[in-house]
């Protein structure tokens, strides 16, 4: 059967997803296009129903593996005025679907010798590419707290690459309580601060924390005044800051050095 009408049922919850409170509702939400779809299915990501424009299927470009494990998902077939409505891009390759969140565990995992905490991050593009830079680490947790941005949120799904299904995303509501619980299991927390801090080159980062703030207000006073100290980047031109995203990059590939010495 081919959907044609926007009206439909499937079409208007697909479309309601793309809201926050929907999402954390039905526990679910929405990757698009064919490399997101096939991460999922490597990753064993737990898909609900494909959605998939008319003639999609027939490309000669797609693995037949690929749509032949594609074919064995629930598929509902629109057409292509229908897709163009749900689609989130400008340019829509004609598959996307529904994913059930992961049911991973809220808890931190204090095996992992860096965790990376993130406190307001505001900016989808940022927060997904933050996670996959977690994931290039070989990272599989990442603590945000309630002011940070949705990850669920499909710019940020799509950033992530394919991160998304396999970083753990923990939210907690009090930052401050969580890095105390950080230090009980001998964590030091660094906060990232401009104001009297230690250059990151300077810090051993073997059971560490490092916290990321907000876009534009950095970490906040209090969460600083509950970490083990400062760290900052040093900078070499006129520029007093980078984006957050490339901060988190930048102080993870100092852990990685240290890993590999």
């Amino acid at each position: 059967m081919l959907i044609t009408s926007k009206d439909n049922e499937n079409i208007k919850h697909i479309k309601k997803l793309k809201e926050k409170k929907y999402r954390e509702q039905y526990g679910e939400y929405v990757i698009e296009g064919i490399n997101l779809i096939k991460e999922a299915l490597q990753e064993k990501a737990d898909i609900k129903s494909v959605f998939i424009c008319d003639g999609f299927m027939n490309a000669d470009d797609i693995e037949k593996e690929l749509l032949y494990n594609i074919a064995s998902l629930n598929c509902i077939y629109v057409d292509e005025k229908v897709f163009n409505t749900i689609s989130d891009v400008e340019t829509p390759q004609g598959i996307l679907a529904i994913v059930n969140k992961n049911q991973k565990s809220n808890e931190i995992d204090y095996k992992e010798d860096m965790i990376v905490i993130l406190d307001g991050i505001q900016d989808p593009g940022n927060l997904g590419t933050i996670l996959r830079t977690i994931d290039s680490c070989n990272l599989t947790q990442v603590i945000v707290s309630k002011k940070t941005a949705d990850a669920y949120n499909p710019k940020v799904v799509r950033s992530t690459m394919g991160a998304i299904f396999r970083v753990n995303i923990i939210e907690k509501d009090n930052l401050i309580e969580t890095i105390k619980e950080l230090k009980k299991h001998k964590f030091n927390v660094y906060a990232t601060s401009l104001e009297n801090s230690e250059s990151i080159y300077n810090i051993n980062y073997k059971r560490s924390a490092v916290i990321i703030g907000n876009e534009a207000n950095g970490v906040s006073k209090d969460v600083q005044e509950a970490a083990t100290g400062r760290i900052k980047i040093p900078m070499l031109g006129k520029t007093e800051s980078l984006n957050a995203a490339v901060a988190t990059g930048v102080v993870l590939y100092e852990y990685v050095r240290q890993k590999l010495n």
